[in-house]
């Protein structure tokens, strides 16, 4: 081994700690050494561990994508989650159309259209992509 392999062999002992995500505590640790580093660095790219903040993103995110994957939800999936969320009932959907209308698309008979989604997106303060 040269002395070039040598010397990141040594670095790397003392950083592959903090890259290395292959666990529950590991990912764990990682959380929370990012939202540490968020703390003190914020989003200045100038900061001298902003590169090191951003690989940790990525890692952190890799590992909740195959652990911790978001299951495929319909725009009805959505609406009767934000429902249940804040309390609603058909009837306080009136954006949406009339109480059958509701009922409908929650049942999947009918589809959400797009007047029906900006309406949502903006009574729940989410983005139209929710429901679509």
């Amino acid at each position: 081994m040269n002395t070039f392999d040598n010397n990141i062999q040594t670095h790397w002992e003392k950083i592959a700690p903090l890259l290395v995500i292959r666990n529950e505590r590991e990912y764990n640790a990682a959380v929370k050494r990012m939202n540490e580093l968020l703390d003190e660095i914020g989003t200045n790219e100038k900061h001298p561990l902003y590169s090191l903040l951003d690989t940790l993103g990525t890692l952190i995110h890799a590992y909740e994508e195959e652990h911790y994957p978001i299951p495929e939800s319909s725009g009805a999936d959505i609406l009767r989650f934000l429902m249940d969320e804040n309390g609603l009932t058909q009837s306080d959907l009136p954006e949406i159309g009339s109480q059958g209308v509701v009922s409908e698309i929650l049942n999947g008979k009918r589809e959400l259209n797009v007047r029906q989604v900006r309406e949502l997106a903006k009574k729940f303060k989410v983005s139209s992509a929710a429901f679509v």
